[in-house]
């Protein structure tokens, strides 16, 4: 039992790459994915659209931003691009302290958006991202859900084909391999994932690899084992 403050450790009876992986990224290789885009995200992405002066370049993306706060960070940290948060939850997103969205404060903008349609938005707008972080999403650990992990899912050809500087933190092992795995064969270059350095590695060490956002910092401060991948994504080797 977790101790209270304490997050729990992803658990699954899956132990390493699932083995049906490869024969989800053959499929979604080999057939286009034509489901209906989200009705209410399409109306968003053309709302954001309209606040963002027309600029596609030097765009961030902060995909599954939650509670924003990470979205705020990358805005600071890099004040020469536009650092775009996207979740699908208004109770999250209300927490940015904003009442509707788009919402814009500086070079930081929320929206509140399904993700696979949106990044499918994205790719038909044409933008070419300068870098794109995934933060710890939800690792669907039971083995029979493996098509809801982002990197088994039919839109993730076209979210490496949005380009840029892709990296995705997690707190389960097997998701950070599978996600390698799944960008090495679309992209036909070798990833590997990395441990990040926590806290127990001593504070210089931990200071190299700095909590993006909420739950990192409540994962790494219960001592789970992060995880990052990170792949340069050059859209036109996308299979």
């Amino acid at each position: 039992m977790a101790m209270p403050g304490r997050s729990r450790e992803v658990e699954s009876s899956q132990e390493g790459v699932h083995p049906r992986l490869d024969s989800l990224l053959k499929r979604h290789i080999d057939s286009e994915w034509s489901q209906p885009l989200h009705a209410p995200s399409v109306a968003a992405f053309r709302l954001l659209e309209s606040i963002m002066d027309g600029r596609s370049e030097q765009v961030i993306l902060d995909s599954g931003c939650g509670t924003g706060e990470s979205t705020r960070l990358m805005a600071e940290a890099m004040p020469d691009c536009i650092v775009v948060g996207v979740d699908k939850s208004s109770a999250r997103l209300a927490r940015t302290g904003a009442t509707s969205f788009p919402h814009r404060e500086g070079n930081a903008i929320w929206l509140r958006a399904e993700l696979a349609s949106f990044w499918r938005l994205a790719l038909e707008a044409g933008w070419h991202l300068q870098r794109h972080y995934l933060l710890y999403p939800n690792p669907w650990p039971k083995p029979g859900a493996l098509q809801r992990r982002w990197h088994a899912h039919p839109v993730f050809p076209d979210m490496l084909r949005l380009g840029g500087r892709l990296e995705m933190r997690c707190n389960w092992e097997p998701y950070a391999l599978e996600f390698a795995v799944a960008a090495s064969r679309l992209l036909g270059v070798h990833v590997r994932p990395r441990q990040l350095a926590g806290q127990a590695a001593g504070p210089k060490a931990a200071a190299r690899d700095p909590c993006l956002s909420p739950f990192e910092r409540k994962y790494r401060n219960s001592g789970h084992r992060l995880y990052s991948v990170v792949v340069s994504c050059d859209s036109s080797a996308v299979k």
